[in-house]
């Protein structure tokens, strides 16, 4: 598989589609080997395959950023949190389990309840839904939570600490991130075929050469 022919919407459409589950790769895995890369296009495939493969330990990694920044003020690490959480809505596969979990436990105390907070029936027309299925979260569409979390993330931002201080904290999470991403060597284990065929499903625009 060629990374350099996979596009930014490619990658950003599967990085929110793609199953968030799984467990970070191992601290000794992450920080094996690095090397420069020879040439654009070389880097351009690396950092799009690292970006996608280690994705989880990116995103603990600039929470972990966060929180540390911020270790002396428990409201900032709760708006951390929050930030995280607001973020990984985006995921489809993570607001589906989220959901159902919740609904799941809410079932146990209240199933009348627990019935109000499944979303609504797509229509079908011929067989095939009419529209592309929205993802809802407790009934609501997901865009709701997405936007509830980023506002209680941003008044606690505001009235835990500075401004100033967030966007150095963020900066140094994402330029962490970039330069791991660009001069890690990429994994042998992101060259197995389980790995391609994990990308091709969540790849739209993907065709076989």
């Amino acid at each position: 598989m060629d990374w350099g022919s996979v596009t930014t919407e490619d990658l950003v459409d599967a990085l929110r589609e793609v199953d968030w589950s799984s467990p970070p790769r191992p601290v000794s895995e992450f920080f094996s080997r690095f090397t420069v890369p020879r040439s654009y296009s070389k880097w351009n495939s690396r950092f799009k395959c690292n970006l996608y493969y280690y994705r989880t330990n990116y995103f603990f990694m600039i929470i972990f950023v966060l929180g540390m920044a911020f270790l002396r003020k428990p409201l900032a690490i709760v708006a951390a949190l929050l930030t995280g959480l607001s973020i990984a809505f985006l995921n489809d596969s993570f607001a589906v389990t989220f959901n159902e979990k919740v609904t799941r436990a809410v079932r146990q105390v209240s199933p009348h309840l627990a019935a109000k907070l499944r979303p609504p029936i797509t229509p079908v027309l011929r067989g095939r839904p009419s529209a592309k299925r929205a993802i809802h979260i407790c009934g609501r569409p997901r865009w709701m939570f997405v936007l509830i979390f980023s506002a209680a993330s941003c008044f606690l931002w505001f009235t835990s600490c500075r401004l100033l201080t967030v966007l150095w904290a963020f900066v140094i999470g994402v330029l962490a991130t970039f330069l791991h991403a660009s001069f890690r060597t990429p994994n042998l284990k992101a060259r197995l075929n389980t790995f391609r065929e994990e990308f091709r499903a969540v790849w739209r625009n993907y065709s076989e050469l």
